[in-house]
């Protein structure tokens, strides 16, 4: 039985806590997402695309396992991936600018989203993003007999519906992030509080989407808080690096994305906050001037190569600039590795170093070759802990 999970931000950490909660069910659980194929925690060595998805698939069926947790990417699913791996549960994390390249309007991208909620069978479940107004189009598309779980926070919008899973009261830490929930009339044994290792609101309605999966695939509320609280931050998403000064590496490559990764460091740095970032060559242009505007609310930006691939950085670095606008701690360095390195050199231990945009990637694509890259590993030669 698979779940699929699709959305912009937000798949790669929802489809890794889902993997861990069906794992309360069945194992092993095969999983895939863009840090690769697992079956639990066990990465497997097969080609990245479809072969290799098949190969994961059949291993895990070999041995003995009965649930997938799929990241589908809009692309995947344009392509008709839903009608040729039907899921029995889709999720809905949210849906902002990316991809505009490949999509042409966000109706398509949406459309292309919509391809996994469109394939779910009767019986089947849509566990949707209720504070997001995109999903609301998504109860649309349907068929007869499809149960819906909506969830949400406040924070990203009003929501459509009424809530089956939210929460309120977080608090934000070094160490995790802590939530109330709020009762729900259709879980009255939910647990009050949510516990997790990953640090930030996103993360919050990630294990909504991902709580909302495991409620209706049979795991009882109790025994799926208490595993969200074991599962650790995925490699590269809000990943603390190092402490006094805070290094933090962050996937975030999208604005909404951006903005709200920066929303959650503002929250924790008690000194200056800097961000480093730039923006992937060859794609998706609209949204370079909007990463310049989210980036606007950090004391000190430095604007950076992301992968170039066959454009000029520099170009890339003007357009994202033509978003900043006037910023008195705006600076340029082309060289992604010493952009880092300065900016971690001139930070105080009370302040706070994001580098986004490129999270768990070890290696940047320009002009055709991947050279070898990690945004973790240039911190970590530093000295850091």
């Amino acid at each position: 039985m698979s779940v699929g999970i699709t959305g912009t931000n937000g798949k790669t950490s929802t489809t890794i806590m889902v993997a861990r909660l069906l794992g309360l069910l069945a194992r092993p659980v095969a999983s895939v997402t863009t840090l690769g194929c697992f079956l639990d925690d066990e990465r497997q060595t097969v080609p990245r695309h479809y072969a290799g998805f098949l190969a994961t698939m059949d291993r895990c069926r070999a041995l003995g396992g009965r649930y997938a947790a799929l990241e589908l990417t809009s692309e995947a699913l344009a392509f008709g991936f839903a009608k040729a791996w039907p899921c029995r549960v889709g999720a809905f994390t949210n849906l902002s600018l990316d991809h505009s390249d490949a999509h042409g309007s966000m109706e398509h991208y949406l459309a292309s989203k919509a391809q996994l909620f469109m394939s779910l069978p009767a019986l089947g479940t849509a566990v949707l993003n209720a504070c997001d107004q995109n999903a609301a189009l998504l109860t649309e598309v349907l068929g007869d007999g499809v149960d819906v779980i909506r969830y949400g926070l406040g924070s990203r919008g009003p929501a459509w519906a009424a809530l089956d899973l939210a929460a309120e009261n977080l608090e934000i830490g070094f160490e995790g992030t802590r939530a109330a929930l709020s009762p729900s009339p259709r879980f009255p044994d939910l647990p009050s509080h949510l516990e997790l290792q990953m640090i930030g609101e996103v993360f919050v309605e990630n294990a909504l989407a991902a709580l909302g999966v495991a409620l209706a695939l049979g795991v009882t509320p109790a025994r799926a808080i208490d595993e969200l609280a074991r599962i650790p931050p995925p490699p590269g998403r809000f990943q603390v690096v190092k402490r006094q000064p805070y290094i933090i590496v962050d996937y975030a490559h999208t604005p909404d994305a951006l903005a709200r990764t920066l929303a959650t460091a503002r929250q924790l740095c008690r000194g200056t906050l800097t961000v480093v970032f730039g923006a992937g060559g060859d794609r998706d242009k609209q949204k370079r001037p909007l990463l310049g505007s989210a980036a606007r609310d950090a004391d000190r930006i430095v604007l950076t190569s992301d992968n170039p691939r066959s454009e000029p950085p520099e170009r890339i670095m003007d357009e994202i600039a033509c978003g900043i606008g006037a910023h008195a701690g705006l600076k340029r360095d082309a060289d992604r590795a010493q952009a880092i390195r300065a900016a971690i050199h001139g930070a105080g231990s009370e302040d706070l170093v994001l580098i986004a945009g490129r999270g768990h990637e070890q290696s940047q694509e320009v002009n055709g070759s991947h050279l070898t890259l990690s945004d973790v590993a240039i911190a970590q030669e530093l000295g850091l802990r």
